[in-house]
């Protein structure tokens, strides 16, 4: 595809059940109805298909090995709909430990990548380090539709991530994520989703890349996730952000407004990388 033809890109922002099978058929139906209103990309929240269970500790979880059921079910869904998927991430069983792991597809349902999330919080509610191990490193494919990087949640507000992934050639960045509102905790810091937001615009902003942020909505225990999954532009315009309810969304961005962002202002030839030795200690 020319770097100036649109590329239509599928948000998927759903709630969950405490029923597997449910939510696994719910994100079919839905990526379905993203591929049918014309999305080349699409991408599923965080842990889509179980509840988010992390926000309690000594929940009993069944981690699944990639390729298995799971990943099975949506390379098939990628090869009919005919699209490439993030398949937001499932809780993955590998080499006697679990990682938070995302999965990317072809449009003929071959895994072209597969990332652990590597930034793991353990904070109240937000009990991910007693499930997941971190993930090593960052991966970047090369499809025709652009070279996308998943990224998950935690992940976010982590400007290294998002550079490491447009220094390997990211376009778009894909962040499955599962954040929201804590019963009883009163943000005393200021608004936590207008943070959220504004730190990925940064990522987008300093790195000339597009970043999509996929999150999911709906009441869990003591969790209200707020959805407002959002798409901005690589100078950080914001061209679509979702309310608080489940939807399909199809949005389209210009990859080539990247080489232009970065031509005129230089924010990657400009860099310094012999003067940033602090931030590898």
């Amino acid at each position: 595809m020319p770097a100036s033809s649109p590329v239509k890109l599928g948000i998927v922002q759903m709630s969950m059940s405490s029923d597997k099978g449910a939510n696994l058929a719910k994100a079919l139906r839905m990526i379905g109805e993203a591929a049918t209103t014309g999305a080349n990309i699409v991408c599923l929240p965080e842990l889509f298909s179980s509840t988010y269970f992390p926000q309690r500790e000594g929940e009993t979880v069944s981690p699944e090995p990639i390729p298995g059921p799971t990943s099975r079910t949506l390379s098939r869904t990628a090869s009919s709909s005919k699209v490439f998927l993030v398949g937001g991430s499932i809780l993955e069983r590998a080499g006697g430990r679990s990682y938070n792991t995302s999965i990317v597809f072809d449009d003929r349902g071959r895994i072209i990548a597969k990332y652990r999330k590597v930034h793991v919080p353990y904070d109240s509610h937000y009990y991910e380090k007693s499930y997941f191990s971190p993930g090593g490193g960052y991966k970047v494919v090369a499809t025709r539709f652009g070279n996308l990087a998943p990224l998950i949640c935690f992940d976010q507000w982590y400007p290294e991530a998002a550079r490491v992934c447009r220094l390997k050639g990211a376009q778009v960045l894909f962040y499955p994520t599962a954040i929201g509102w804590v019963k009883g905790i009163e943000p005393v810091e200021g608004n936590w989703q207008e943070s959220w937001e504004a730190v990925q615009r940064g990522h987008a902003i300093a790195n000339s890349v597009v970043v999509c942020a996929v999150n999911r909505v709906g009441a869990e225990g003591e969790m209200t996730f707020w959805g407002g999954s959002f798409v901005y532009d690589q100078f950080g315009k914001l061209l679509f952000r979702a309310g608080g309810d489940e939807g399909v969304f199809v949005v389209e961005v210009d990859l080539s407004l990247g080489g232009e962002v970065e031509e005129g202002w230089g924010f990657l030839r400009n860099r310094r990388p012999s003067t940033y030795g602090p931030i590898s200690r």
